[in-house]
């Protein structure tokens, strides 16, 4: 997936000496593209661009996919013939990035202008150079009639693929076209504080000391009014701060409130890679706590991340490679043996709720995926289950609005295990603010990812 860094400002064509020319940004989208279409994540294409290009493009990449099923669809009337595939994504980096007259970054002209010379330095398109400006020069004459031709196609209004439509019109048939549109536009920069290192109001102080305008929201957390480099952000590296969306915040308090923090429990994290979970459990218990934390993850890298997490923000906790599928491979390390008091799985999923944050999703995505990984959860549910003591809770989470890995995938397990009822728990969670109109009524208020909760608690002996 593309990083979730906050979205950059898309850079301006020849601003000053040594700017670097739009072409070039259009040039390194088009491949960037390329590699999304053939099944590469966005955060591995961005990766592959040369570091001073990389912001500005995955800003404009970040655009161009919000919009690429109107992109596309504006291509097909441009040119039914589908043209060979650099030809095609460069098309589509331009359309995307120019058929909303009001809201383009670049002067029409220049997009065009641009989009043409990038064709003309590349081996892939020069051949093809004088199609692009043709289809283009088009666009810029026909532009409404084409675009209302394009109207009454459904990926086209809503950026993304029809079955990914039919999906969220089925699970959520009120707050469908909510969701949609919540996806195709740009999510806040949620911040955590660690309230064992500063108070709310200090570092309310500190942001205001440099300009920087927050709202309050969620438990322990602020909403920048303009996404911001972690670096700018006061006590980053000291580990006062934490980059976390309003959703994801509700996990530790949903897990630990309600038990006895005085006690020495034993809790799992059952999928934490890259941390953000394992460190707020330790925060909402407190420094005071003797809970121990279990943190597993499968990735040795996103594992290394784990450690580079708990080390920035002063905390500590046991960090395992392993499999949470397989634990007869580390559980008598993580417990002894022993059943844990608390287990937080944060499933893998289709991440269709953060869709936002990651918009090559929805394009890299295909139907099966839903089956596949409901299999899996399914599966994880029940190995672990065995793994809590009597009277323990799980608390199961997706960052996904899809009810097959939301409450349908609960209420299989509730029928299924007679020890297991369902506590209070906030259900589906939509993307968006529900006071714009983005979400349901499940939301509480603020804006914030689409996710999914149910706490499970085990039945006494």
């Amino acid at each position: 997936m593309p990083s979730s860094r906050p979205h950059a400002a898309a850079p301006r064509p020849d601003s000053g000496p040594g700017a670097i020319p739009l072409w070039r940004q259009l040039d390194a989208v088009a491949d960037a593209l390329m590699a999304v279409r053939n099944g590469q994540s966005g955060t591995a294409a961005v990766a592959a661009v040369e570091p001073a290009l990389r912001a500005g493009v995955q800003a404009l990449l970040f655009t161009v996919l919000r919009q690429l099923g109107r992109a596309e669809a504006l291509r097909a009337q441009l040119a039914p013939r589908r043209p060979k595939p650099r030809v095609d994504a460069l098309l589509c980096t331009a359309l995307a990035l120019g058929w909303q007259s009001g809201h383009a970054p670049y002067e029409p002209f220049t997009l065009v202008n641009q989009a043409v010379e990038a064709a003309k330095r590349h081996a892939a398109t020069r051949g093809q150079a004088a199609f692009v400006n043709a289809c283009l020069r088009r666009f810029l004459r026909e532009r409404d009639a084409l675009v209302a031709a394009t109207d009454a196609d459904p990926v086209a209004r809503w950026n993304h693929p029809v079955w990914w439509i039919d999906r969220v019109r089925q699970d959520h048939p009120d707050h469908w076209q909510q969701i949609l549109q919540a996806n195709n536009g740009h999510a806040p920069m949620a911040l955590r504080i660690n309230r064992q290192k500063v108070t709310d109001a200090a570092y309310n102080i500190e942001l205001s000391a440099i300009n920087l305008i927050a709202k309050r929201v969620a438990d322990v957390g602020f909403v920048l009014e303009s996404p911001q480099p972690v670096h700018r952000l006061p006590g980053f590296l000291e580990g006062w701060v934490s980059v976390q969306d309003p959703a994801a915040q509700r996990a530790a308090p949903l897990l630990l409130d309600g038990l006895d923090l005085a006690q020495p429990l034993r809790v799992l994290d059952a999928c934490a890679a890259p941390g953000g979970k394992t460190a707020h459990l330790l925060e909402h218990a407190g420094a005071a706590s003797p809970i121990r934390v279990t943190a597993l993850e499968i990735d040795p890298v996103r594992s290394a991340r784990i450690g580079e997490t708990l080390q920035r923000l002063g905390l500590s906790a046991q960090v395992l490679v392993a499999d949470a599928g397989r634990p007869q491979d580390w559980w008598q390390d993580a417990s002894g043996g022993e059943p844990f008091d608390a287990i937080l799985l944060d499933a893998p999923c289709t991440a269709s709720g953060i869709v936002r944050r990651h918009p090559d999703v929805r394009w890299l995505r295909r139907p099966t995926d839903i089956a596949q990984l409901a299999a899996q959860q399914a599966r994880l549910l029940s190995t672990l289950w065995p793994l809590l003591k009597p009277g323990g809770r799980l608390l199961y989470c997706t960052c996904s609005v899809f009810r097959a890995e939301g409450d349908r995938q609960v209420q299989a397990f509730l029928a299924n295990n007679n020890d297991a009822h369902l506590l209070p728990s906030p259900g589906h969670l939509l993307p968006g603010d529900p006071g714009d109109g983005g979400g349901g009524s499940e939301n509480p208020s603020g804006d914030h990812d689409g996710f999914f909760y149910a706490l499970l608690g085990k039945r006494p002996l």
